[in-house]
């Protein structure tokens, strides 16, 4: 089939064999908007990005040089015979990648990088003490600050070289010798020049050339002097002075003491000083602004804005009693340790003439801290004793008690902000560089919009702001206002990660160019939809090709191509079913997804909705993030979604605060909830599970049948055989984690990875298990005819009836299958596994437990990587669910979600600072009827 397009050209594929795809032959339209959808492992994912992408990455790699393509990590080549037509590809999908703690949606979108470089260009300095501005500092200035010192005190004058550079310096120490200096201070060690060790090139070095040394006394004012311009000079401006004063070597001496950490050290630069309070100042630089640098990050936190240790919050459990029973381990710990830190608290509460039966809450601020922080070595406070504790203790059971008082406190010095004191007073129109970050996208740009520069400024200040806005109008374009550019990466959803990363790639201003997208439209609502959809047509729109593996129908309406693959998933996948435009995809009757698009195929809704009872719970007062003092109420015994506009505080209300709240209630610690006023009616649960979107597990050894526990009971099954019994054999023999077990060869890998030096490596089934994973004798055992690798290779349905007899191993595999996995083989490691089919198979272990009680299901967009069909199957379960008499509550923008449920708590009215606040509850029906609502306007459009 030969596709026309604008240009008449199309990415041909012709024998297409990656994981389950079954020789598809394909032509894709250039420069179009292509959308490839199909039932959860249809094999979407393979064509898109195990294939194509595989491919365009291999032409890539292959232009390069045989000694660069050695340092690049490639993917494996694609099995296909034929891939023609195809441009340079960049893929953005879902998967976080390595996002540390230190990485933010203004350093993933490069937009940081831009503000480094403007503030260490046009702003204005000012000096972080006192406030003035910084001012150069002249050689008088200096000497008058060093002779001020105490008489005796020894002073060494240093001129800075190197100051944090990577390399081996080899021409600054050069220079050095020939300048004719003979010692030099070497990353804070004094050495000789002559005995210089070599420098690793790799590391940052600060290299200070050793002026003068000199011991303040009257007369020496010519010598300084002279030291001081010689510093000035071979120091590029800058003068370092270290100096030890006479009181403090004679302390020293007396108790027998080095005086190595007793000097004091100080910059002067005849560069940047504050005249009001001395404090001299490095050239601000880009690196001054980075978080990641020793240079720019907070000495406290080290760049990381908050500290892991004892949170006061969870320490003081119970406020509003008095200090003496407000403690959260009072019960926990040894009862006579306790008792003496309950003593030193009352006597510290005498000293300050409080009576000690006041509650914790009603205490002055400045009491609460010397309690928690102590007040020196006579009184440690209760934060200090509990690090005491923790690093003393030995018990498992005491250590993880104590661990779950942990956590991220903001840092005391930087407030969250990062950055060193020196950063964080330089000012952009009166606005520090922290600050901008914190605001919201939205604000952010109407800052830099109205920024206007003075003549010298323009030059630098505008093609550097121009980058800017153009990142952050896409940032808006796609839906996602409401974030900040110090939102941390690894906090975000999957979909808010592509669309924060598809703004680096619209930044480049690239064309000809092959995008390919996995489901961008996760975590948004009917609304920003169409805003994504825009913005995909924009990036079409400039001669690129756009391919997004998408199950949203809005999206899959609006593509110029859309191609379904199925029929099923897995070996029942893997074929396309229908290609076209949107319109002839419905008109073919072998497409599943033609067929909802077209409305022959159609979700039955529930006859009836269940009514609310009177048991509920209440959350009051919760405000983290933009929530604006919500009161939320969850009726029990129904199916609840929760929904809203991106950012209107879904996940803030629910994920970050009911949901931790209620574990902490029900004694399953973990971690801290966002802050809230009061909690009503988690006495009336049981237990509260939480499905979320985490990953099901990184490493290929984990699998189905591993995560869900089956696998232990399988090796019991085994080990139970008569043949077992006679060879001895225990269940850890039937692991291909344990040595005794897997094949040696490939260590249960089942493949070996030949490295091909500048070509991508190959993996080969082992050649002596082939693939199995165990050893011969371990699979000499057989259970029912199969061996243990062959038990692994069945899929869920398979096994299912296999191990009916056996319930423990049975519940979960038809749970399994009752959410749509039962082609899934059990073994299949978990890194293979889509989006999808991970998040059901977490739900279907969560199902398959045995009644607990009264249940709270907490499920976050269960419906990520999903088709219609599949959410059909995965409605009926939870409906089970709710039918058994346990509650659902979903966070969901699904629209056939939303239609299913008995009960909606619709946040908004739209995102960030405009949202927060519930603004309809009630049955879908009524919810519908609502005027200027944006959900009840797609639900009447879905209804239509």
């Amino acid at each position: 089939m030969t596709i026309a397009t604008a240009s008449g050209e199309a990415i041909r594929i012709r024998g297409a064999r990656t994981h389950n795809l079954q020789n598809v032959d394909l032509d894709i339209p250039r420069d179009s908007l292509v959308v490839l959808t199909g039932p959860s492992g249809s094999g979407k994912s393979s064509l898109a990005f195990d294939t194509l992408f595989a491919e365009g990455q291999r032409q890539y790699i292959e232009s390069l040089s045989t000694y660069a393509r050695q340092f690049l990590n490639q993917l494996e080549r694609p099995d296909v015979d034929l891939i023609d037509g195809l441009e340079p590809t960049i893929c953005i999908d879902q998967r976080a990648g390595q996002q540390g703690p230190r990485s933010t949606v203004g350093t993933v979108t490069e937009i940081y990088d831009f503000l480094r470089l403007l503030y260490a260009r046009v702003g204005s300095v000012a000096c972080h003490s006192c406030g003035e501005p910084i001012q150069q500092q002249s050689q008088e200035q200096i000497q008058k600050l060093l002779t001020s010192l105490p008489e005796g005190t020894k002073l060494m004058i240093l001129a800075p070289v190197v100051r944090g550079r990577k390399g081996e310096q080899q021409e600054a120490i050069g220079s050095i010798r020939k300048a004719g200096f003979v010692r030099v201070r070497l990353d804070g060690e004094l050495v000789d020049v002559d005995q210089l060790p070599p420098l690793d090139a790799k590391k940052s070095h600060s290299i200070d050339a050793v002026v003068d040394r000199i011991v303040l006394r009257g007369g020496i004012e010519g010598r300084l002097a002279e030291a001081l311009q010689l510093a000035i000079k071979h120091g590029d401006g800058v003068v370092l002075g270290l100096w030890l004063e006479p009181q403090h070597e004679q302390m020293a001496r007396e108790r027998g003491e080095s005086t190595e950490k007793l000097w004091q050290e100080r910059l002067f630069s005849t560069q940047y000083a504050c005249p009001a309070c001395g404090l001299a100042y490095p050239e601000i630089e880009p690196r001054t602004f980075s978080f990641n640098s020793p240079y720019g990050a907070c000495p406290t936190c080290e760049g990381l804005g908050s500290r892991v240790e004892f949170d006061p919050e969870s320490v003081i459990a119970f406020p509003d009693k008095p200090v003496a029973k407000a403690l959260a381990f009072e019960k926990e710990l040894s009862t006579a340790a306790v008792k003496a830190l309950r003593k030193s608290l009352e006597d510290c509460l005498a000293q300050k003439k409080v009576d000690v039966t006041t509650a914790w809450q009603k205490l002055p601020t400045d009491v609460q801290h010397e309690l928690l922080r102590g007040s020196g070595a006579d009184f440690l406070g209760i934060l200090l004793w509990l690090e005491k504790r923790y690093a003393t203790a030995t018990e498992d059971e005491e250590r993880k008690f104590l661990e779950s008082l942990r956590g991220p406190v903001e840092c005391p010095d930087c407030h969250g902000d990062r950055l060193c004191p020196e950063a964080r007073a330089v000012r952009i129109a009166g606005r520090s560089l922290p600050a901008v970050m914190r605001s919201p996208l939205s604000a952010a740009r109407q800052f830099f919009a109205s920024l206007s520069w003075q003549p010298h400024e323009e030059p630098i200040g505008r093609p550097i702001v121009a980058e800017v806005l153009s990142r952050l109008a896409f940032l808006e374009l796609v839906g996602l206002t409401y974030l900040t550019l110090d939102r941390p990466a690894d906090s975000l959803s999957g979909g808010e990660l592509q669309r924060v990363r598809l703004a680096t790639g619209i930044g480049s201003g690239l064309v000809g160019v092959c995008y390919i997208l996995d489901e961008p439209s996760i975590g948004l609502h009917p609304r920003d939809t169409e805003r994504l959809i825009r913005a995909l047509r924009d990036l079409q729109s400039q001669g690129n090709t756009v391919i997004v593996v998408e199950h949203d129908e809005a999206l899959m309406r609006a593509a110029d191509w859309l191609i379904d693959m199925g029929p099923g998933a897995g070996s029942d996948g893997g074929r396309i079913m229908a290609e076209g435009t949107p319109a002839e995809v419905m008109r073919s009757e072998q497409s599943l997804t033609g067929g909802y698009l077209s409305g022959r195929i159609q979700l039955e809704l529930p006859p009836s909705r269940r009514p609310p009872t009177k048991e509920k719970i209440v959350l009051r007062g919760a405000s983290m993030h933009n929530l604006q003092q919500v009161t939320a109420e969850i009726p029990l015994g129904l199916f609840v979604c929760v929904t809203g506009v991106s950012g209107s505080g879904k996940s803030s209300l629910i994920n970050e605060t009911l949901a931790p709240a209620l574990l902490r209630r029900l004694g399953a610690g973990g971690r801290k909830p966002g802050p809230f006023q009061e909690l009503l009616g988690a006495e009336l649960l049981d237990q509260v599970v939480i499905v979320d979107q985490s990953p099901l597990g990184r490493s290929p050894r984990s699998n189905p049948a591993t995560y869900c526990g089956i696998f232990d009971e399988i090796r019991k099954v085994f080990t139970a055989t008569k043949m077992a019994k006679q060879l001895g054999f225990k269940a850890p023999r039937f692991s291909f984690n344990a040595t005794e077990g897997r094949c040696e060869e490939c260590r249960g890998h089942g493949v070996k990875r030949i490295e091909m030096n500048f070509l991508p490596d190959i993996t080969v089934p082992c050649p002596v298990c082939h693939g199995t994973r165990f050893n011969r004798q371990t699979l000499e055992v057989t259970y029912k005819g199969l061996n243990i690798a062959q038990v692994l290779q069945l899929r869920c349905g398979e096994a299912a009836e296999f191990f009916r007899e056996l319930e423990p191993i049975y519940r979960p595999l038809a749970t399994m299958c009752e959410v749509g996995l039962a082609y899934l083989p059990i073994g299949q490691a978990a890194t293979t596994l889509s989006g999808g089919e991970s998040q059901r198979i977490k739900l279907a272990t969560e199902l398959a437990q045995r009644e607990r009680g009264k249940v709270l299901y907490i499920l976050d967009e269960p419906t990520t990587g999903l088709h219609r069909d599949d959410v059909r199957r995965l409605i009926a379960v939870l409906q089970q669910l709710v039918d058994k008499g346990h509650t659902v509550l979903v966070v969901e923008h699904h629209l056939d979600v939303m239609r299913s449920a008995d009960w909606l708590i619709d946040l908004g009215p739209d995102g960030g600072s405009g949202g927060g606040r519930i603004v309809a509850t009630g049955p879908p029906e009524e919810l519908a009827q609502i005027e200027d609502n944006l959900t009840a306007a797609a639900l009447r459009n879905d209804s239509a």
